[in-house]
């Protein structure tokens, strides 16, 4: 058997490659999953697409509580293995699995009892877009349990230097996924035409497959730390301190998606096409985020174990290379969206309105890649090294001031439509220059001058 890739010792910018490539493959996956839907969506009717984009904002908060086990146990596990704590590493794990399963049965249950009020928030005012809402999110939240335990379940073989595990088994529930939408969506033979109920019983019974894989890869491995014992007692230390590292990430990520509910609602003055481009347009942007996120596990995890084993000079090279890349990424984004939009927009909603709003959105937005590719990868720091509060405020309070701004910037007098992109766009510079300049004075200047003293006592 391989041995998983250990991040306290080596070339630093090859191990980081290393986990990350496979991390940034298994999130275009997960990207892949919403972007398979909204492309063949697209293509059924913009209605379809704003119904499955407004449903998926509950799966999107729902993604916000996975945060709370998923980031306690990656960077429990990351830091247990650092310091060769493997019964440290155990604990973690097998109390976040047993919290996250408990948290996605009791939101499941809570999304199917108040559904209606839920979807009614948003003043959809089409009776078709607010019906394909209500199935597609009955079904997603019975699927619930699926979501919910893939993504811990990545996250610990990611924090264990086992990225390629999870690659390769949420590919496969792509390629299941790509199939399977385009037979149920549109029909195929005795299988009838189902449109939305297609796309969310596709994507349900997809993540389904992805989980028997995951246990199956868990049944067969030889780690001991990765043994599963979900029928044992909760440990409430363990449980404390996965709530200490992933409720403010957590935190930020639920506010987020509530924010961005005030949002929709702003955009759904504008009608259905507004909300659908907004819906595709995200998910197109999250090409950049997605792969700055990929680099953000990658890091956490390399921060986390570094930081067990006490190595900061790994830790400063790794977060140096690491924002390297990521500006890479940044820049390359926003070249894409500024000056392609209209081509890439086009390839999901081919109809005119949707297109020329689709580019303008793209526009805006590009303009702020570079800033949100750093900010996310100096979140990625921050959560390695236990400091998860700081990225948490930081986004909490910028990405809640896109509301004021979104409203004042929409005003017919001011850009209407384009303001609320501008909001977002504005939003997320902010954010990575002040989090950057954060992260350079809690961690970088403190420590550097903190390490060069002890270095002149060792001298002494």
């Amino acid at each position: 058997m391989k041995k998983r890739i250990t991040l306290t010792e080596g070339n630093i910018v090859k191990t980081l490659i290393q986990l990350s490539l496979p991390i940034m493959g298994t999130s275009f996956i997960q990207m892949a999953y919403n972007m398979t839907d909204m492309l063949w969506l697209g293509n059924y009717g913009s209605k379809a697409v704003a119904a499955v984009g407004t449903a998926g904002f509950f799966s999107w908060f729902g993604n916000s509580l996975v945060l709370i086990s998923k980031t306690g146990a990656e960077v429990g596990v990351a830091q247990a293995l650092g310091k060769n704590e493997n019964s440290e590493a155990k604990k973690i794990i097998n109390n976040s699995i047993k919290l996250n399963l408990i948290i996605a049965v009791l939101y499941g249950v809570i999304l199917i009892l108040l559904r209606k009020p839920l979807i009614d928030f948003f003043k959809l005012g089409d009776s078709d877009v607010i019906h394909m809402a209500d199935i597609f999110l009955i079904i997603s939240s019975l699927g619930m349990v699926f979501t919910f335990v893939n993504p811990i379940l990545t996250g610990i073989f990611n924090a264990s230097g086992e990225s390629k595990i999870p690659f390769l088994i949420n590919t496969v529930g792509l390629v299941y996924n790509m199939v399977l939408d385009p037979i149920l969506i549109f029909g195929l033979g005795p299988v009838p035409e189902m449109g939305v109920t297609g796309a969310a019983i596709s994507t349900v019974t997809a993540q389904m497959v992805v989980t028997l894989l995951f246990l199956y890869a868990l049944k067969n491995r030889k780690d001991a730390f990765l043994k599963i014992k979900l029928f044992e007692k909760l440990d409430i230390n363990s449980i404390k301190k996965i709530l200490r590292l992933g409720l403010p990430v957590a935190m930020q990520n639920g506010l987020f998606s509530i924010f961005a509910m005030f949002i929709a609602r702003i955009i759904a003055v504008y009608g259905s096409t507004a909300i659908a481009v907004q819906k595709v347009g995200a998910q197109i942007e999250a090409i950049s985020w997605m792969t700055a996120g990929g680099l953000s596990t990658a890091l956490s995890a390399f921060v986390g174990q570094n930081f067990g084993a006490k190595k900061w000079d790994r830790i400063f090279k790794g977060y140096f290379a690491t924002m390297l890349l990521a500006s890479a990424i940044g820049f390359f984004a926003t070249l894409l969206l500024v000056f392609g939009g209209k081509a890439i927009f086009g390839v999901f909603i081919p109809e005119a309105e949707a297109i020329s709003l689709g580019k303008m959105y793209l526009r805006i937005l590009g303009y702020s890649q570079l800033f949100m590719c750093i900010e996310i990868t100096t979140s990625g720091a921050f959560n390695g090294l236990g400091k998860t509060i700081y990225p948490s405020i930081t986004g909490i309070v910028l990405t809640g001031a896109r509301i004021p701004l979104a409203i004042i910037l929409s005003a017919p007098n001011m850009l209407g439509l384009n303001g609320v992109w501008w909001s977002i766009s504005i939003s997320s510079i902010l954010k990575g220059i002040i989090l950057t300049g954060i992260f350079t004075a809690v961690v970088l200047v403190p420590k550097r001058k903190e390490l060069r003293v002890l270095e002149k006592l060792k001298i002494d």
